[in-house]
């Protein structure tokens, strides 16, 4: 079972999106599993698992959309051994660094974390909540 139920992006054109990413996931055995509007839902088995759509969503203003932006993922570490080997290998993998492992106590006491810029500007990060 993965740790994310589904994720969705803004594209710029919903038609040149859909026939890029159509193409671009097939080997993957990943299909369009819906469309509603200007969004469509991707996956495996009936799942859209990844939407992408064009236009403003209803928690969105038209000012947000007008520029694509880099997002903050954040994955739930199971330790902080975890959250230092995320932060090597993503470093290793050709990441950049935004935040070496450790505590953060401007967000709480325990939140131990690393940050790491991917190859399109997201910034990644892996997180545990205890001490």
């Amino acid at each position: 079972m993965g740790i994310l139920d589904h994720i969705g992006i803004n594209v710029s054109s919903y038609a040149r999106s859909k026939q890029f990413y159509e193409r671009a996931l097939a080997p993957l055995g990943v299909t369009v599993v819906m469309e509603y509007g200007t969004w469509c839902g991707m996956g495996r088995d009936g799942k859209p698992d990844f939407w992408f759509g064009e236009g403003v969503a209803k928690y969105q203003t038209a000012e947000q959309v007008k520029t694509i932006t880099p997002v903050h993922l954040c994955f739930v570490a199971r330790s902080r051994a975890e959250v230092d080997a995320f932060y090597e290998a993503a470093i290793a993998a050709g990441g950049k660094d935004n935040g070496r492992p450790g505590v953060r106590k401007e967000y709480h006491p325990h939140y131990y974390g690393a940050f790491v810029i991917d190859p399109d500007g997201h910034n990644v990060e892996a997180v545990i909540h205890t001490a």
